[in-house]
């Protein structure tokens, strides 16, 4: 009656779907959704599944219309599948360079000598008032070093900030995409990165 409910919902919805004999299922039948990455590897990440068994074990029971008590039948429903299993996947699927939206650090400020640690500083504050989550690299290591770290790391963008910069208010902007996209005010690079994370882009 379970797998007879199962196959007839998603003949209701119109879903295309295969029938697996012999997986292993421990609590009842189930519907796996199974999603393909970048690479074209599935794996299985959302589940809608009967479970007849955890209710007996625990001697769960309600009482039903009748007056009467009654054992429930548990639903279990996954829709990522397990947090672990879910993040696995997205750092595969993304080999690590996520998208602006969703990398962990998505703005690293690179100041280009210790002269220019204070502006850098007021950049990065103004980013993380914004809402990006920002790191400041103001280590005493050579500016082509800082830049190639970062890129390693697969940080989406990062500013430069140099004389010229503080002088006139602006960042020096590198995005792992594209490379230099030349100086621009920090309000010009925060209005087109927001845009990118408000949309989902996939990158710039």
């Amino acid at each position: 009656m379970a797998e007879g409910a199962l196959v007839q919902a998603m003949k209701d919805r119109g879903m295309v779907w295969e029938r697996m004999e012999g997986e292993a299922v421990f609590y009842g039948p189930k519907i796996d959704v199974k999603l393909i990455d970048a690479i074209g590897r599935p794996w299985q990440l959302s589940t809608v599944q009967f479970d007849f068994t955890l209710p007996k074990r625990f001697d769960l029971r309600y009482i039903g219309a009748d007056g009467q008590a009654h054992q429930p039948v548990m639903l279990h429903r996954a829709i990522l599948g397990s947090i672990e299993r879910f993040f696995g996947v997205l750092i595969e699927h993304y080999a690590g360079a996520f998208p602006i939206w969703l990398a962990p650090v998505q703005v690293v400020v690179i100041p280009i000598a210790e002269r220019h640690h204070g502006y850098a500083r007021q950049v990065a504050s103004q980013l993380r008032q914004a809402g990006l989550r920002t790191e400041l690299d103001d280590r005493n290591e050579k500016l082509g070093y800082k830049i190639r770290e970062a890129q390693t790391q697969k940080v989406p963008y990062m500013l430069v900030v140099g004389d010229k910069e503080a002088a006139n208010g602006q960042v020096s902007v590198r995005n792992r995409f594209q490379g230099d996209e030349g100086a621009q005010t920090l309000d010009g690079f925060l209005a087109s990165i927001q845009s990118f994370i408000e949309t989902r882009a996939p990158r710039p």
